[in-house]
């Protein structure tokens, strides 16, 4: 295993770094500022600033554009639509490119590497027909329009997918979608044009196989987004999280991605590498959030000592250091058995990164908020948001109790079936 990246990323991480130092990082706190001025006013605090606008075409012009498009799946895309190189790169190589993304909370958005856009443009990419890519992918990939990713729901516990209550039923040449999402990451960005959402198709099919992905224009007659969430306080302007009900929405059955059925398999290829992405942009918001403590933790004094030299804080954030880099070569090998052996030979190690890095990111987090006092806790620093998002996905890609019931069965898997093996060997033996 060799975790070093290609000299192509080694040249985009420091110029995604270098972009967001000289150009994100400057204006970044004046943007979050207006946003909560203007919902602070009752103004319209989801209006795309055009200085989001000027940077993504400042980044696009530069070749930092769509750097998530997979490896051997993009296409022409890549070079229709900018991306330095004209093609995607690896699980790999994009790993220390989302790193420095994370670092910002505008960085992916304006790098048109956000979520839900990249997964829901993977979905179209390896699996929607030629009119949905044509129709939905491009103008995605363009950065003309935005969507959004409709599955989880309020009425039942989504952390088990197979309890979905949202239907698609398909209705001769028609599929009619009813239901209510909530969570749905981008739903509130004015842009937002289309959403993935997902249901069952055929209740009496195998648990696995009773549900399908529709393609839905968000301007439809029935789609109605209800609300948008706070998620600990925070409404992450201009994306947001929203609750959308649909009510006899009535779409061609061409709209059903893949064909009716198919929603598992096709969740299965969206979140192995949304899950690196997640992660990786996490370990990028860890550093972040442990160079502000290390700041401060060497300029404040309390009863006459730095910050850095009371309550053991030294070893504390050297536990952090270690912690992160644990972390980073974790997701590494994960990002590195996705590219060698697929999403199927990856079960184990991407479950455990989902698991692992969002509570060690909370704890670091966590750190630098008690190093900061108060202040920690309000809008002066970036760190309240930071942890409103790292905690929440301990849950947006399900619960660490389901990754650890994924590590745990394929762990006891080979166990158990010796076990059998032998049960099966002794009956044998007595029935003789």
């Amino acid at each position: 295993m060799d975790f070093a990246p290609s000299p192509r990323a080694a040249d985009l991480t420091a110029r995604v770094r270098q972009f967001l130092d000289e150009r994100i990082e400057p204006v970044e706190g004046e943007l979050v500022a207006d946003i909560e001025a203007r919902r602070a006013r009752g103004e319209d605090s989801w209006a795309v600033d055009p200085r989001i606008e000027e940077l993504r075409a400042a980044a696009r012009a530069e070749g930092l554009w769509n750097l998530f498009l997979p490896a051997g799946h993009e296409g022409p895309y890549a070079a229709k639509f900018g991306t330095d190189g004209g093609t995607g790169l690896t699980n790999l190589d994009y790993a220390p490119v989302a790193e420095q993304m994370g670092r910002s909370f505008m960085a992916p958005l304006i790098f048109n590497c956000n979520a839900p856009d990249t997964g829901n443009m993977e979905v179209l990419l390896k699996y929607g027909s030629q009119e949905q890519k044509d129709t939905w992918l491009e103008p995605l990939l363009d950065g003309r329009i935005r969507s959004t990713f409709l599955m989880t729901e309020p009425a039942v516990a989504s952390s088990d997918a197979t309890n979905m209550a949202a239907t698609a039923a398909v209705d001769g040449d028609e599929v009619v979608l009813n239901g209510r999402k909530w969570w749905s990451s981008g739903a509130g960005h004015p842009d937002c044009k289309v959403g993935i959402y997902m249901a069952v198709t055929d209740p009496n099919a195998d648990r696995h196989h009773r549900h399908s992905m529709v393609v839905v224009p968000m301007d439809h007659p029935g789609v109605k987004v209800e609300r948008m969430l706070s998620t600990l306080g925070q409404f992450d302007e201009p994306l947001g999280h929203g609750e959308v009900s649909l009510t006899d929405v009535r779409l061609p059955v061409d709209h059903i991605i893949g064909g009716p059925g198919r929603a598992f398999e096709i969740a299965q290829g969206r979140l192995g590498p949304g899950r690196v992405h997640h992660c990786m942009r996490l370990i990028g918001l860890s550093e972040k959030a442990l160079e502000l403590a290390l700041e401060r933790s060497t300029t404040r004094v309390a009863f006459g000592k730095p910050l850095a030299n009371l309550g053991g804080n030294r070893e504390k954030l050297a536990k952090a250091r270690i912690a992160i880099n644990q972390a980073r070569l974790h997701v590494l090998h994960a990002a590195w058995k996705l590219d060698t052996f697929g999403t199927a030979g990856a079960l184990s190690e991407v479950a455990e990164i989902k698991a692992a890095v969002p509570s060690m990111a909370c704890e670091v987090i966590d750190l630098a908020i008690q190093l900061h006092g108060g202040g920690g806790t309000g809008p002066d620093f970036p760190l309240a948001a930071a942890y409103a998002g790292a905690r929440s996905l301990r849950l947006a890609d399900g619960p660490d109790e389901v990754h650890l019931g994924v590590i745990g069965r394929i762990m006891l898997a080979p166990y158990a079936a010796r076990a059998a093996q032998r049960a099966g060997q002794s009956s044998g033996g007595v029935a003789r």
